[in-house]
């Protein structure tokens, strides 16, 4: 692509116009004729490396400072919004031939984004999904590292996702991803805000830097869908500007649900708004899913769906895996896998069983090394509400040990008299909570949910899909 092409009106240069044969913000990745963009990062600053990106044949560098380059250099005020500009450029603006809809939140997000995508695509809708289980072409998986992919590869898959003739596309959009300017410039039809309960605060540092985070989120969309059972969401209400509603469990919100039953394979509900009630018969089951089913309700009717087809697609979806998942055991006790890592997803996801569990509900979980340590006694103290047992064990430990992470949770349970055992290895303490099962027990493994890994020292990742787990434990428990 041709430098003036690219820049469109985003920047100006004294450089010659010329090809452009790539963009990176990687100085490794940097080969002749790229332009190479200059990021301040969390540990690394890449105006250290504009000399040598130039060195190993740049054609220029995004700065956002004169680093004394002459006209190999481009100056802008933000790197990082540049940086997306052009790469939107790059890929022929492939976020103006879709309809986005995008979801922010510490909970809920995947399942709200599976079913608005199950919801669109019943309507005959072609539509890409972004998030953190997986990216989704259509029916195509694309392996994703990241909620909200860097903004070059947003981009690419954008463009995929376009030429395989997507008009609307789904995606959960993570704090970090608004912060670093990673979704570009993107422009939301719809955006949602579940809640916002303590996560990553060993990045923003403040509940209140993260709220601001995913405030970010509502300064680019035309419609905003708000849970305003959340204090946070009801503060976020009061503060934008954009026509919004609202969902929650009350009759003060636009959307919400009324005489609820709850099963242990689904859930049975009347949604209200505007005045009229509709039965649904979800598949899915849990207060937070009939949240979670509202939201998703909300944000297809703020795309103009009339709500007689919106049910009729919420009414098929059969789930999302790692979320309440049930896994398949042929015994007297049931086995759940639920990706809660927070204080609040852990109380909800056992609140929610705790109402249909008839023997006892024993949780098994751990906190991830390297991340917010103050969450994990709070992980601990919120179990204990709902779990007659505890399990405690290890998570992600990455660089920390798995007993000083364990150590840190027990804290949270002093003055508990809910009993407990530790076993640090996971495998071991799934196999130890199967062998404890009781007739009618639940079992809720929290924390790992889609995740098929377990991450160790040095980054290192292992296999560990905890539904081979309980399969391969199955011979070891004893049938009653």
């Amino acid at each position: 692509m041709r430098l003036y092409a690219l820049l469109e009106e985003y920047a100006k240069t004294n450089l010659p116009d010329m090809e452009i044969t790539g963009l990176t913000d990687d100085s490794r990745k940097v080969k002749p004729g790229m332009l190479f963009a200059c990021i301040r990062g969390e540990h690394f600053d890449g105006h250290n490396a504009a000399g040598k990106a130039l060195e190993s044949g740049a054609a220029a560098v995004l700065a956002d400072h004169d680093l004394g380059l002459g006209d190999r250099q481009i100056l802008t005020d933000d790197t990082r919004k540049l940086y997306g500009q052009l790469c939107a450029a790059w890929f022929g603006h492939p976020e103006r031939k879709m309809h986005f809809v995008g979801v922010t939140g510490t909970n809920g997000k995947t399942t709200i984004t599976n079913l608005i995508k199950h919801i669109l695509t019943e309507a005959g809708h072609r539509v890409g999904l972004i998030g953190t289980i997986q990216n989704e072409i259509g029916d195509k998986i694309v392996h994703t590292d990241n909620t909200t992919p860097f903004v070059y590869d947003l981009m690419g898959l954008y463009a995929q996702m376009a030429e395989a003739g997507c008009d609307y596309v789904v995606m959960e959009v993570s704090s970090f991803g608004l912060v670093q300017e990673r979704i570009g410039v993107t422009h939301f039809d719809t955006a949602v805000f579940t809640n916002l309960t303590q996560d990553h605060l060993d990045y923003h540092g403040t509940m209140e830097n993260y709220y601001q985070a995913k405030k970010l989120l509502f300064q680019r969309c035309d419609n905003a869908v708000i849970d305003t059972d959340d204090a946070y969401g009801r503060r976020l209400y009061e503060e934008i500007s954009c026509p919004k509603c609202s969902y929650g469990s009350s009759s003060h919100a636009d959307y919400y649900a009324d005489a609820i039953k709850l099963r242990a394979d689904g859930t049975r509900f009347w949604l209200c708004n505007a005045g009229k009630s509709y039965q649904v018969n979800l598949h899915l089951t849990g207060m937070f899913n009939v949240s979670n089913a509202i939201a998703a309700v909300a944000a297809c009717a703020s795309l103009g769906m009339p709500m007689k087809r919106i049910l009729a697609g919420l009414e098929t979806c059969t789930g999302v895996r790692g979320r309440c998942e049930v896994i398949p055991t042929g015994r007297d006790f049931t086995v759940i896998c639920d990706y809660a890592h927070t204080p609040d997803a852990i109380e909800n996801i056992l609140r929610s069983v705790k109402e249909y569990t008839r023997g006892r509900l024993i949780c098994l979980f751990g906190c991830g090394g390297n991340r917010d340590a103050t969450k994990r006694p709070k992980m601990a103290a919120a179990a204990t509400k709902y779990a007659d047992f505890l399990m405690i064990t290890s998570d992600n430990p990455r660089d920390e040990e798995p007993q000083a992470i364990i150590a840190d949770i027990l804290t949270g349970l002093e003055g508990s008299d809910v009993p407990y055992e530790v076993v640090v290895d996971r495998k071991e303490a799934i196999l130890r909570s199967m062998q404890l099962a009781q007739p009618e027990d639940v079992i809720v493994l929290a924390g790992k949910g889609h995740e098929d890994y377990q991450v160790l020292a040095g980054g290192v990742h292992i296999h560990m899909d905890e539904r081979e787990i309980v399969r391969d434990c199955l011979p070891l428990v004893p049938k009653r």
